[in-house]
C-alpha cells in the first residue's frame, strides 16, 4: 500500500512543521548531491528557514558566482551586477581590514606576540612609545588647562573678597557717621542754655480749675 497523499499547505503546529522542514530539506539535499554526481550537472541550492539560518549546496566542480554568470547568459536577468561585485569586494576589504586591526590591537595590547620578527617588534615599540608620548602631551594640556581655571578663580575670588572688603568698610562709616551725628547732637543739646532747652510739654492747671 502506498503511502496517502498529503494536503499541500503551511503546518501549523511549530514541531511538526521543523521536523518536516528537517526532513525535507535533507532529501532535497540528497537529490542535489545525486543528480550532480549522475548526470554531472552543475547544481546549487540555498534554502533559508523561517528563523532565517541557511542552508546551502553547490557543486564541487563549479561554484555560485559560476552559477550566476551562466543563469544570466541563459536567461539574460541580471541577479548580480558590477555594483554588487564592487559593493562585494568592498565588504571583503572592510572584514580583511577590521581583522588586521584586531590583530594589531592585540599586539599593542601584549598578546600573541610570540610570532612576531624583530622588526615587527622595533615598530610595535616605536607605535606604543609614539602613542606614549601622544598621551602624555594630552595629559599636560589638560593640566595647563585645569592650572589656568585655577588661577581664573583665584583672581576672580580676589575681586570680590577685595568688593566686599570696601562695602564692608563703607557700612562702617556709615555707621560711625550716624553715631557721630547722634553724639554732636546730644553735645548740643547739653551746652545749650536751660531756657532754651526743649522742656517737654506740661499740661496747665489753671485750665483745670
Amino acid at each position: 500500500m502506498g503511502r496517502g497523499k498529503i494536503e499541500i499547505k503551511r503546518i501549523e503546529n511549530s514541531n511538526n512543521r521543523q521536523v518536516t522542514y528537517s526532513k525535507r530539506r535533507n532529501g532535497i539535499m540528497k537529490k542535489a548531491r545525486e543528480i550532480t554526481v549522475l548526470c554531472d550537472a552543475q547544481v546549487s541550492l540555498i534554502i533559508f528557514a523561517s528563523s532565517g539560518r541557511m542552508h546551502e549546496y553547490c557543486s564541487p566542480s563549479t561554484t555560485l558566482i559560476d552559477i550566476l554568470d551562466k543563469y544570466h547568459k541563459a536567461s539574460g536577468k541580471r541577479l548580480w551586477d558590477a555594483k554588487h561585485e564592487n559593493l562585494s569586494n568592498e565588504i571583503d576589504r572592510i572584514k580583511k581590514e577590521n581583522d588586521s586591526m584586531q590583530i594589531e590591537l592585540r599586539h599593542l595590547k601584549g598578546e600573541d606576540i610570540q610570532s612576531l620578527q624583530h622588526k615587527d617588534l622595533m615598530a610595535l615599540e616605536e607605535a606604543l612609545e609614539n602613542g606614549l608620548a601622544s598621551l602624555r602631551a594630552k595629559q599636560m594640556d589638560l593640566l595647563d588647562v585645569a592650572a589656568r581655571n585655577v588661577k581664573i578663580f583665584e583672581e576672580e575670588n580676589k575681586e570680590l573678597q577685595f568688593i566686599l572688603h570696601q562695602q564692608e568698610l563703607a557700612m562702617e562709616n556709615a555707621r560711625e557717621q550716624m553715631d557721630n551725628g547722634y553724639q554732636r547732637a546730644r553735645d548740643y543739646n547739653g551746652q545749650m542754655p536751660f531756657g532754651f532747652r526743649v522742656q517737654p510739654m506740661q499740661p496747665n492747671l489753671q485750665e483745670r480749675m
